[in-house]
C-alpha cells in the first residue's frame, strides 16, 4: 500500500495497471467551503496491487493516471461514481472511458436503491468495514495509518464486489440495463453546469413569466460567481433569496432592506449593484418576449388514485424482478406517465417499457387490475366492457 508522491512511481504503476482488464478507483476530497471539490487523495487497485496517490505532492504529475482513465481497454470501476468523475472532468475536461459503477449494477441486481459501499461489501464479501475515518481532514499531511487503511479498503474490496456483480449481471442478462444507467455518468453534461441553465435545478415554483425571466438571470449570475470564486452557491446567495429577488425585483439599494430573506445592509454591497443591473433589463422585456412558464396539467392529479395504483405496480414489478424501483421509474416519471401516454420518460422506453411501462399504461386505462394475495400483488385482466367504461 504505497503512498505515491513522485511522477516516476506513478508512471510505473500506470504502465502496470494498463495490462489488466480493470482497475478500481476512488477518491477522497473536501468540498464544504468550495464550489469545486478539492482532490486530496486517489486510491487505485489492480488484481495484485493497491496504491494511494497523493495529488497534493508538489513533485507529482498526474498525467499518466489521466491517461489510464482515458484508456478504453481498461475498465475503471467506481462505486457511486458521480462525484469522483466530476473531479476528473474538472481536471482533464473529459469523462473517463469504459467506466463501471457498482452502485448502479447493485441496484439492477436486487441490492436496493443507492446501496452504500460498506453495505454492499458486507453483503458480498461478509467483511465489516471501519468507516470511522470517513470525515477526517484528507488535506492534512502526513496521513495517519488508520486513514491509509480506510482509503485502501475502498478499492481493495471493490475488486471482489465488481467480480461478483458482473457475474450476476451476466446471469440475469441485464448488461443492457446497466449500460442504460451508465449513459448519464458517461455524459460530460452531467458534470458541467452551464450558468444559463442553473435555474433548472431550482425546485421552488414560479407563477409569472417576468419572475421566471428574473430567476434565470439571477441563477446564472450566482452560478458564475460561485464558479469564478470557488465558493458554494449558498455562500453567494441561498435559493430562497434568489426566489425573493426574482419576485420582488428591487431596483434601488434601499429596496433590499424591505426583503425578509436578504441580510441587513445587503443593498450597499457590490453584489446588490450587480443584481440591480441584471434586473433593470428584465423590467423592460416586452410581454411577447418573456419566457413561457412550463405547462401545467389541469386535469386529475397524478398524485391521486391512478398514480397510487401505478406506484403499487412499480413496487410489485421491482420486487418480482429483484431490481431497485428507482432504476425502473422515479416518482416524477410516474407523474408524467399518468398525465401523458407518450411522455418522454425512461419507463416508456427500452427494457423498462417491456418490464413496467406497458403494464402502467394498462393500469391507467383500466385494461388490467391488481389484487393482493398471500404471495404478493397479482395482475389480472379486466373484461373489455369494464375497461371501456
Amino acid at each position: 500500500m504505497e503512498l505515491m508522491t513522485t511522477t516516476d512511481a506513478l508512471e510505473a504503476f500506470c504502465d502496470r495497471a494498463a495490462k489488466f482488464d480493470f482497475v478500481t478507483v476512488d477518491t477522497e476530497f473536501l468540498r464544504e467551503t468550495t464550489y469545486w471539490p478539492k482532490l486530496c487523495l486517489i486510491q487505485a487497485a489492480t488484481d495484485d496491487e493497491v496504491v494511494l496517490i497523493d495529488p497534493l505532492a508538489v513533485s507529482l504529475d498526474l498525467s499518466s493516471f489521466f491517461a489510464l482513465l482515458a484508456n478504453p481497454d481498461v475498465t475503471k470501476v467506481f462505486h457511486a461514481a458521480r462525484q469522483d468523475i466530476e473531479i476528473f472532468v474538472k481536471l482533464t475536461g473529459k469523462v473517463p472511458l469504459n467506466i463501471f459503477d457498482t452502485q448502479v449494477a447493485a441496484s439492477v441486481c436486487g441490492f436496493g436503491d443507492s446501496v452504500s459501499y460498506d453495505n454492499l461489501v458486507r453483503a458480498i464479501t461478509a467483511v465489516e468495514l471501519d468507516k470511522s475515518s470517513r470525515f477526517t481532514d484528507w488535506s492534512a499531511r502526513p496521513l495517519s495509518e488508520k486513514q491509509r487503511l480506510y482509503a485502501a479498503a475502498d478499492v481493495t474490496h471493490l475488486r471482489d464486489v465488481y467480480r461478483e456483480l458482473t457475474k450476476q449481471v451476466a446471469a440475469t442478462r441485464r448488461a443492457g440495463w446497466v449500460d442504460d444507467e451508465l449513459t448519464v455518468l458517461r455524459s460530460i453534461d452531467t458534470y458541467v453546469v452551464q450558468p444559463d441553465r442553473a435555474w433548472e435545478r431550482l425546485k421552488l415554483k414560479i407563477n409569472r413569466p417576468r419572475d421566471l425571466a428574473a430567476l434565470k438571470v439571477l441563477a446564472a449570475w450566482r452560478e458564475k460567481r460561485a464558479q469564478d470564486s470557488d465558493q458554494p452557491r449558498s455562500r453567494i446567495l441561498k435559493d430562497d433569496v434568489l426566489f425573493e429577488l426574482a419576485m420582488q425585483r428591487p431596483l434601488k439599494p434601499e429596496a433590499f432592506e424591505r426583503l425578509r430573506a436578504v441580510p441587513r445592509g445587503f443593498g450597499r454591497s457590490a453584489a446588490a449593484g450587480e443584481i440591480i443591473a441584471l434586473l433593470k433589463p428584465v423590467e423592460e422585456i416586452s410581454k411577447a418576449d418573456l419566457p413561457k412558464l412550463p405547462e401545467r396539467y389541469r386535469g386529475p392529479s397524478p398524485k391521486g388514485a391512478i398514480g397510487d395504483l401505478v406506484r403499487v405496480l412499480l413496487k410489485s414489478v421491482a420486487e418480482q424482478n429483484g431490481v431497485a424501483a428507482r432504476i425502473i421509474a422515479t416518482s416524477d416519471d410516474i407523474d408524467a406517465l399518468v398525465l401523458d401516454d407518450e411522455a418522454d420518460v425512461a419507463p416508456l422506453r427500452g427494457w423498462r417499457r417491456k418490464l413496467f411501462g406497458e403494464k402502467a399504461l394498462d393500469i391507467k386505462h383500466g385494461r388490467i387490475g391488481l389484487v393482493a394475495t398471500r404471495k404478493g400483488i397479482v395482475e389480472f385482466q379486466v373484461e373489455s366492457d369494464a375497461a371501456a367504461e
